[in-house]
């Protein structure tokens, strides 16, 4: 039986830990929070996922997992851990070079390492040359990077069902990445170098945002004529050759809104397109509180109630949210008394949540900011007939009217009146 070390139980480590248990490998989970270790050897998950608390104690009952605070000698060492950027937009890299230091002291020649983190070009031989220069004698590990490519709220369904691509340093990296990844992996096994797997992710994030920074443009001009942007894309995407994503109040989570960076920073006077596209997307959560802004001043001091917080629907993840960031920010502008509901977490630093019920009764103004599933019930022309006003974001709204059959609810889209 091979033993599997993944460096980092976080969204991605700990769903690959767990998959890799109950496929009958050895797998050790390392994570430096000591409270993180201790509840997930009591099958505790401190995320989250749907099935992966069931996928957890599957692998534990197998005896195949375990968690510590330190790594261990194995055969196999995955390394998932954040990459954020710095202030000026620069990947950091940190995390990464601590994970290989750790790694150092119990690393063999025989041993493959294979990065999973969002990575600028060239890290992977970056991970090679800082192991080297701490244990010059290891010239043997293979190095290969294989980069994640799953959704959070179905990420153990896409672990296995995904295309992966994988990228060695060397031929023999590449081949042993592969034939471990085809142990679990329904999906296509894709073979190419490290350095265009490293971009490959980068490329599929960096076009996502593009696209999503035209479809956030084109609702803020769809505000000027007074047009419902979440019906103008429905009709346009009916072209056989259109496909316009969904507007919202921003970009966020660890890969859309900071991938394309890695590559701004590799290639600063190459990639306007890329660079305006960041523009669009971080400038719409400013827009998104001036029409909260205007709406409130229709009130004295009004509630006003955010629904949603995390970066996309039905997750927990709160990392780069705009809807986070929008909340947050109106508490700053004295314009009325700020709550939020976020079906998911229990509690947010500076501000106060309240359950679905509760926030929707004492609520002026509702703001939908993500468009959960837990929201997708709620009669929003009743609200609005109510005198409640309703600024909707996340085009929910739409698709209840929709669903009602019904064209004229009283109440905003993106702001409109």
């Amino acid at each position: 039986m091979q033993t599997v070390q993944v460096i980092g139980l976080g969204y991605i480590g700990l769903p690959t830990a767990a998959l890799l248990a109950t496929k009958g490998f050895s797998v050790i989970g390392v994570d430096t929070q000591a409270n993180v270790v201790d509840n997930l050897n009591n099958g505790k998950i401190h995320l989250h996922e749907p099935g992966l608390d069931i996928l957890l104690k599957s692998a534990l009952g197998s005896g195949n997992f375990l968690a510590t605070t330190s790594p261990r000698c194995a055969d196999i060492h995955i390394i998932c851990v954040p990459t954020p950027f710095k202030n000026n937009h620069e990947p950091d890299l940190s995390y990464i070079q601590s994970a290989i230091s750790s790694l150092a002291p119990i690393l063999n020649n025989s041993d493959l390492v294979i990065l999973e983190s969002t990575s600028p070009v060239g890290t992977t031989l970056k991970v090679r040359s800082w192991l080297l220069e701490l244990r010059p004698e290891l010239n043997n590990v293979q190095f290969a990077y294989c980069p994640e490519r799953v959704i959070p709220g179905k990420t153990v369904l896409e672990l296995i069902e995904n295309d992966r691509v994988i990228g060695g340093i060397t031929t023999e990296a590449t081949t042993r990445a592969a034939d471990f990844y085809k142990c679990f992996v329904e999906g296509e096994v894709l073979l190419t170098t490290a350095k265009t797997a490293e971009l490959c992710k980068l490329a599929e994030n960096a076009y996502r945002d593009i696209n999503i920074a035209y479809a956030n443009e084109l609702s803020m001009v769809c505000d000027q004529f007074g047009i419902n942007p979440y019906e103008l894309i429905k009709l346009t995407n009916h072209h056989p050759r259109v496909n316009i994503l969904q507007p919202g109040p921003g970009v966020g989570g660890h890969c859309i809104a900071i991938d394309p960076w890695f590559i701004i920073d590799a290639a600063p006077k190459l990639t306007p397109l890329l660079q305006a596209g960041r523009t669009v997307n971080n400038k719409k959560p400013e827009w998104v509180v001036n029409k909260i802004k205007a709406s409130a001043q229709l009130f004295d001091q009004p509630t006003i109630l955010c629904l949603g917080l995390s970066y996309k629907a039905n997750i927990d993840d709160l990392r780069e949210s705009p809807a986070l960031s929008i909340a947050k920010q109106l508490t700053t502008l004295n314009i009325g008394d700020i709550i939020a509901c976020e079906p998911h977490i229990n509690t947010c630093d500076t501000l106060k949540l309240f359950d679905l019920k509760a926030g929707l009764e004492q609520a002026n103004i509702i703001v939908i900011l993500v468009n959960h599933d837990a929201f997708t019930h709620i009669n929003w022309p009743a609200l609005s007939n109510a005198g409640k006003q309703i600024l909707d974001f996340t085009g929910i709204t739409t698709n209840f009217s929709a669903a009602q059959n019904t064209r004229s609810p009283a109440f905003d889209h993106e702001g409109l009146k």
